[in-house]
């Protein structure tokens, strides 16, 4: 990896020629994304491994919402008599059965969070680019002849099945698809769909051939559990000669043909790379290099202004402002709650875009209903889920995490009235049981069939953690909820509504501190008052009663919670999420739907947790932070595996921790970044 303040943020990867160092291409990937939650993504090999493959999932308005468009496309270049494809590794699928022997792929580069391939094709060298237009569903890919005395022929073969982004694979309705050609212009329409093709930069053209069909078998859908064998549709190849020096550029759109044709590709390019650049010089000091400045460019990945939902725009056009949110994780997840407003800090307000964080606060704010915000947004739906007990609560950590940094009362005023509204929904019990319990003034929450908190897996009828009751991490984001708005309304000379928020408060910390603390076993309850017995599992939840901003744990069990978190739950890439000498605890997450989701919070690690964990324990150890830092160093190796300069979702238990789930997430990268700059010297 090469990476300075003076050259362009990059990540270059090379590899041996051996059969396993080829086979892990197949496992490494890459993502980019729109700004839009569309995005482009594969393997470094180029072979498709997942359904969500592709280079370009658009995001279309409701009710469309994300839609796969471009799946693949088979390249392979003629020089002389052979015939080579664009590929590494071995192909676990049939392709047209001309594909022939593969090039040599000499090294794989992400510069500024942009993918570049270069190949050897004989005596030849190729380079291929890929970017996607910040705020469009347009994709372009650039080939590049850059070592030869003899012109080449490239030809490109793209594939579609277009399919809604959750459907599942399987056979094209290949007879409903349209085909228009005028030019160099193409374009592929099927129902509401319709996709625009262009081959730029030197004279080529679309070989039509009657339609083909070939199959494709996504290996990591198979071992997950899921329907895997696809058939894609190709009308044709795209056939062009390039000689030394020459670049052609296939580009993919839906948006209207002036929209695409409005910059040349080349300019396309120049402008994304000044777009990203300036995310860098806008960051703190400490994220303009080196690994931070990585991840300053994977959380723009995340931020994204919801287009699929035209209310938010039409909303928040209406007042002036802008809607934004935050993607959970690519490549299945959509935008949630919960995780918005965890990731908040990390995205936007660590990387010096304040602004987006509040069009981010303020579009969530509409969203309120009987006390709760959205835990999630559906797939192309305009409304949210509202079934999440925490979500709402981290709502205020975000708002006061933004506040610090903004001093923006304005947004202050206009949410207050919403905040106590949500109090008051709690105080008195709104959906799915949450409500505060007047015997002691705690928090509780659940009902039948619900998961309500983060740890939320659900198979068919099955809630594995359903943690119904008194959960130890809500009443201690229920006391900072309090304690911050009690703040707010002294600030605005409402002291009288501060004083009846603060004996709540009061009340909640005195019942906490006496009914959470387990002396036999000299940490946290995870939950009291729940199904049958308290239980005492030892899970990463408890340190938030000690890393919030207003700590509800009495500070004398602080270090007790911090060590056995230590001890037992950290790992180099986040904390497991059960103690593994629990009885439920489970080493590893593969398997079926079933299996996975039986192990995804009971021991399986979860990187965003280490923020968690290195406030509470810099509580216990106040400066120490470049023993803090050291927490985070298994981190670096990662961003060469899995999702080539992003973070996974989680990690097995246990060594090797090998990468597991979303393949980026978003306060996976979020809470490493907002670490990395708070254990930074310069801040």
């Amino acid at each position: 990896m090469t990476n300075s303040a003076s050259a362009p943020v990059r990540r270059s990867l090379r590899w041996s020629n051996s059969i396993g160092d080829i086979r892990s291409l197949n496992e490494r990937e890459w993502l980019v994304a729109n700004g839009l939650g569309g995005y482009a993504s594969g393997t470094i090999s180029g072979i498709g491994s997942r359904r969500y493959h592709g280079l370009l999932i658009a995001a279309l308005p409701a009710p469309l919402g994300r839609i796969m468009l471009f799946n693949h496309l088979v390249e392979r270049v003629k020089l002389g008599s052979g015939v080579m494809s664009l590929l590494a590794g071995e192909m676990p699928q049939m392709m047209p059965a001309d594909t022939g022997v593969h090039a040599q792929l000499d090294d794989f580069t992400l510069e500024l969070g942009l993918p570049r391939w270069r190949y050897r094709v004989g005596e030849a060298a190729i380079e291929k680019r890929l970017i996607m237009t910040h705020g469009a569903n347009t994709v372009h890919l650039f080939y590049q002849l850059l070592e030869t005395s003899v012109p080449l022929t490239l030809h490109l073969r793209p594939g579609f099945h277009f399919r809604r982004h959750e459907a599942p694979v399987g056979e094209p309705d290949v007879n409903s698809y349209s085909l228009h050609v005028r030019d160099h212009r193409v374009e592929i329409s099927l129902s509401d769909f319709c996709l625009k093709l262009e081959l730029r930069g030197q004279a080529g053209q679309l070989m039509l051939d009657g339609g083909r069909l070939y199959d494709v078998n996504y290996e990591l859908e198979e071992r997950r559990g899921y329907p895997h064998r696809d058939r894609l549709w190709s009308p044709g190849e795209f056939v062009v000669s390039l000689q030394p020096g020459e670049q052609v550029v296939l580009s993919a759109s839906t948006e209207p043909w002036d929209a695409l044709e409005a910059a040349e590709p080349q300019d396309a390019l120049a402008m994304e790379m000044r777009r990203r650049q300036r995310l860098l010089e806008q960051a703190p000091a400490a994220a303009r290099s080196g690994v931070p400045a990585e991840l300053v460019l994977a959380a723009d990945q995340f931020i994204i202004e919801p287009s699929t939902r035209v209310a938010d725009e039409a909303r928040a056009r209406a007042t002036g402002d802008e809607a934004r949110s935050v993607i959970a994780g690519y490549h299945w997840f959509t935008d949630w709650g919960r995780d918005t407003m965890i990731s908040l800090e990390g995205l936007t307000l660590a990387t010096g875009r304040a602004a987006e964080a509040g069009y981010v606060l303020r579009t969530f704010g509409q969203y309120i209903r009987n006390g709760l915000i959205p835990n999630l947004f559906p797939e192309g739906e305009q409304q949210g889920l509202y079934h999440t007990a925490d979500a709402t609560l981290w709502y205020f950590h975000a708002l006061d995490r933004y506040l610090r940094v903004t001093g923006d009362d304005g947004t202050l005023r206009l949410l207050l009235p919403k905040l106590l509204d949500v109090i008051d929904h709690h105080v008195r019990g709104t959906h799915f049981g949450i409500g505060v319990d007047p015997a002691d003034g705690l928090l509780r929450q659940g009902e039948a069939g619900y998961q309500l908190t983060w740890m939320d897996a659900k198979v068919g009828d099955w809630v594995v953690t359903p943690r119904r009751g008194k959960a130890v991490e809500i009443n201690a984001l229920w006391y900072n909820a309090l304690r911050l708005v009690e703040r707010w309304l002294i600030e605005s000379g409402q002291t009288g509504d501060a004083a009846s928020i603060a004996k709540h408060a009061d009340r909640a910390r005195q019942s906490f501190n006496a009914r959470f603390w387990c002396a036999e076993r000299g940490w946290l309850y995870d939950v009291i008052d729940g199904e049958g017995v308290d239980d005492a599992s030892l899970r990463p939840n408890q340190l938030f009663a000690v890393a919030l901003p207003h700590p509800v744990l009495t500070e004398k069990h602080w270090p007790a919670v911090v060590n056995a978190c230590q001890q037992q739950l950290l790992t180099p890439v986040g904390l497991r999420s059960l103690g593994p000498h629990e009885a439920a605890y489970k080493p590893k997450y593969s398997g079926d739907l079933r299996a996975r989701d039986a192990a995804y919070h009971q021991g399986t690690v979860w990187g965003w947790l280490i923020g968690p964990f290195v406030d509470a324990w810099l509580k216990v150890h106040p400066g120490r932070y470049e023993e803090a830092r050291a927490f985070l160093d298994g981190f670096s190796p990662h961003l060469d595996a899995g999702c080539i300069g992003s973070v996974s979702e989680i990690f097995d238990a246990e060594a090797p921790f090998k990468a597991r789930g979303c393949i980026a997430q978003a306060w996976s990268v979020a809470e490493l970044l907002r670490l990395w700059i708070k254990t930074s010297p310069a801040s």
